[in-house]
């Protein structure tokens, strides 16, 4: 809900300081915080959403609502973009006059002040939770820090020293760094929808967190996805074939809880074969990523 204060507070404030200016600068800054106000009101439901708890349809849980938000800030982003440069570049060819220069740099300076409050509340929260709706909404707006910045220069320049220029150089600048964020969301969207494994280095920590039991002889099938703040964990595990039911039960549980100390919000599935006999237990579809 901070969020969505600050961006109406921003809103209102560049809505005046365009009217009476003209700034075509602020007009994409204005662009740039209305988009936020519409991406905090995505963010807010897909993470309320998100955080629902599984239900018979979704047994998985909701957590993917979250990419879906991060997808639709993305393209919100980059069209808002391609409609700032369209009105930009005009302004190269035949600069406007700017009034009420000063007022407008007072707007300026404010909305720099609170976006910076606002990124460090949201920088707290995505550390706590992870989640990749507050993580692309603190995207927004940690990019208008410095697109503000841009624009405040653009303004005083027009203002203060005379340079047509400057104020429509200030808003392709913003529309390039929308364009880039719009890029970077989408792809981490796309990255969660799509399945994609964690990094690297997080398969292997979970794979030494299993391996900690000499019991555990080998893993193997390792497969990793992420929706929303969850991780989804599931591997084979080879064990000694003399062992009964119940003692390969208590070591897997073991394992589970190790992982999950580590991995608080993990949901772990683990195969027990026994040694020298795992085989696949799905379409060869499957197989086709190795089994590591």
């Amino acid at each position: 809900m901070l969020s969505l204060a600050v961006a109406l507070t921003l809103i209102a404030l560049k809505t005046w300081a365009w009217w009476v200016s003209g700034s075509v600068a602020m007009l994409a800054s204005l662009a740039d915080s209305a988009l936020d106000l519409a991406a905090s009101l995505i963010t807010y439901f897909a993470v309320r959403y998100a955080a629902a708890p599984p239900d018979r349809e979704h047994r998985f849980g909701h957590g993917k609502a979250e990419a879906f938000a991060g997808l639709l800030q993305g393209g919100l982003v980059g069209i808002s973009g391609v409609v700032i440069a369209i009105e930009a570049v005009p302004r190269f060819f035949s600069p406007a006059p700017l009034s009420h220069g000063l007022e407008s740099i007072v707007v300026m300076l404010l909305s720099i002040a609170l976006t910076a409050g606002l990124v460090a509340y949201q920088t707290g929260a995505v550390r706590r939770t992870g989640s990749v709706a507050t993580r692309a909404d603190r995207l927004h707006y940690a990019g208008d820090l410095a697109a503000n910045a841009v624009v405040l220069i653009g303004i005083g320049a027009g203002t203060y020293l005379g340079a047509g220029w400057a104020d429509p150089s200030a808003a392709l600048l913003v529309a390039g760094w929308l364009a880039y964020g719009s890029l970077k969301v989408g792809r981490e969207a796309a990255d969660h929808l799509l399945d994609r494994e964690v990094p690297d280095e997080t398969r292997a920590r979970i794979r030494t967190l299993a391996e900690e039991d000499p019991q555990i002889l080998r893993v193997h099938e390792l497969r990793t996805r992420t929706s929303g703040p969850y991780l989804h964990i599931q591997f084979h595990a080879e064990l000694d074939p003399d062992l009964s039911l119940e003692a390969a039960h208590k070591i897997v549980v073991a394992a589970e809880e190790r992982i999950r100390a580590q991995f608080p919000t993990a949901d772990i599935i683990i195969h027990p074969d026994p040694k020298g006999r795992a085989e696949p237990h799905g379409h060869e579809h499957f197989e086709r990523a190795g089994g590591h």
